[in-house]
């Protein structure tokens, strides 16, 4: 057995055509992939951003109602452990450069062996005392570190990404012949900073000469309409590199006889706004479908149920019973997600919700007919902690101004294992201002597919509301959710 899984950070759903027809992403490959493919088209994130969906996908359940960005913890049972333990060989290669900094850490050292191609983002690679000029005028994020890393990047070939595919066909031919490994392709794009060689960009007709804007801000739009439509076409520009580099990638597989018989797995972590609901970025609005309802891909070895559409709802905790499934593996009692190929197949019982967020902030619940999204009873945003064995985050620990209210002790009902207890001390512990969040929204999502029209309709609250508990309770929530939530009485 094979199983081959590709991560694509921040693939935008709406811009590929196998979801919609008229989507205006140039996506070659992924479209000829996706007809060999079974395709989820309910298919939500768990827990959200970067990190957080990569634990729901290595363990099988969602930790975003317990601590937000973090490592993998003692106490977790994940994916490539329990195919190791069964005898897979399993490879990650990658240039998502959160995995090696403080918050991210020890998730590549699960598998037998990894591969990194440095220079995404903030990634602390190219060293020099002369910091480059950044122009001040420029919209949205700008890094010095990243000005120095794409100094490295002189021809396509050279950019993360192309490295990170290029690294998976080599190792496409250096195992041609085998059989029983796990391999996981991640790469970084078309994740912010959107940057690519300037081809790309004309593909979209972009004729933008106003100031730099190709890394979004988390904040409202404050830009003018000219800038944001640029942002977007960077987006879609880097989007078809990646595509492009997917593409020599499953040819790769072909050539060296690893397709046919291999299980394919195409998916993302989450979505990313431009412009929609007059936002850029993510983490700090509401969980928008742009955000929350991303694509799945699913080639099965043969060509079983080549274009077949599944419209069950499933999200990323389903990816490891499936992998694990697909190799006779048992899959471990804590897990809540189920098996994809159970759902396709009407082994399992069809999902009544779907729970995703981001810590401590509003909990969405979809029932593939409305979604709801709950917020926080008042902007004091209490009760909440973090629930963690390694008291880390997103590039730094939880120091000595939380030491003298840190708890511990066996406070998640899943594991023996002690934890901290760590208090919520500011907004950068739950993703900023909860006051982007703070009024509950309902919406039907056949009718208002975009979210642009709230329902206000008690009676259909109070059934969302119920189905938002009955889901957290599956989840193991600790109580304290449900009190800050105000659905403790449900």
């Amino acid at each position: 057995m094979r199983t081959v899984l590709v991560l694509m950070d921040t693939l935008n759903r709406r811009y590929l055509k196998t979801y919609d027809e008229n989507a205006v992403g140039i996506t070659p490959n992924i479209d000829r992939f996706s007809r060999d493919c079974v395709i989820y088209d309910s298919h939500y994130i768990g827990s959200a951003p970067c990190m957080p969906a990569r634990r729901d996908i290595f363990t099988g359940r969602m930790q975003f109602l317990e601590r937000g960005w973090g490592g993998i913890e003692p106490f977790d049972i994940t994916l490539p452990q329990v195919l190791r333990e069964n005898g897979v060989y399993t490879h990650i290669t990658t240039d998502h450069t959160h995995y090696f900094e403080i918050g991210g850490e020890n998730y590549c050292d699960l598998f037998n062996t990894w591969d990194y191609h440095r220079g995404q983002e903030f990634d602390a690679w190219v060293s020099s005392v002369r910091q480059p000029w950044v122009d001040p005028e420029g919209y949205g994020r700008k890094s010095p570190q990243y000005l120095l890393n794409r100094s490295r990047f002189l021809t396509e070939e050279e950019f993360p990404t192309p490295k990170t595919f290029r690294s998976a066909c080599d190792w496409a031919e250096d195992n041609r012949g085998c059989d029983n490994f796990f391999l996981m392709v991640e790469s970084f794009d078309p994740h912010e900073p959107f940057d690519c060689p300037e081809e790309y960009l004309r593909m979209y007709h972009d004729t933008y000469e106003g100031r730099e804007f190709n890394w979004s801000s988390y904040a409202p739009v404050t830009e003018p309409p000219d800038a944001v439509a640029h942002l977007e076409k960077c987006y879609l520009a880097t989007l078809t590199m990646t595509d492009r580099w997917f593409g020599r990638f499953i040819d790769s597989l072909k050539k060296n006889g690893l397709y046919e018989d291999t299980l394919i797995i195409l998916t993302t972590d989450h979505g990313h706004m431009l412009g929609e609901h007059g936002f850029t970025g993510k983490n700090f609005m509401h969980a928008y479908n742009e955000m929350a309802h991303i694509p799945l891909m699913m080639k099965r070895p043969g060509k079983e149920n080549r274009g077949k559409r599944v419209t069950q709802l499933t999200q990323n905790i389903d990816l490891m019973p499936t992998i694990l499934e697909h190799h006779n593996c048992r899959i471990p009692e804590r897990v809540k997600g189920i098996s994809l190929v159970k759902t396709m197949d009407g082994r399992a019982e069809a999902r009544e919700q779907v729970i995703y967020g981001w810590f401590g902030r509003a909990v969405n619940v979809c029932d593939g007919k409305y979604v709801y999204f709950r917020a926080p009873k008042s902007l004091e945003n209490q009760p909440l902690h973090q629930y963690c064995g390694i008291p880390s985050t997103v590039w730094r620990y939880f120091g000595e101004e939380y030491a003298e209210e840190i708890e511990m002790g066996r406070y998640l009902s899943y594991t023996r294992y002690p934890v901290y207890k760590i208090p919520i001390k500011k907004p950068e512990d739950y993703s900023g201002d909860i006051a982007f969040v703070s009024e509950s929204q309902l919406f039907d999502q056949e009718e208002d597919y975009y979210q642009m029209h709230p329902l206000k309709d008690e009676k259909l609250e109070m059934i969302m509301c119920k189905k938002l508990v009955r889901g957290m309770k599956e989840a193991e929530a600790p109580q304290e959710q449900y009190i800050r939530l105000g659905v403790d009485s449900l």
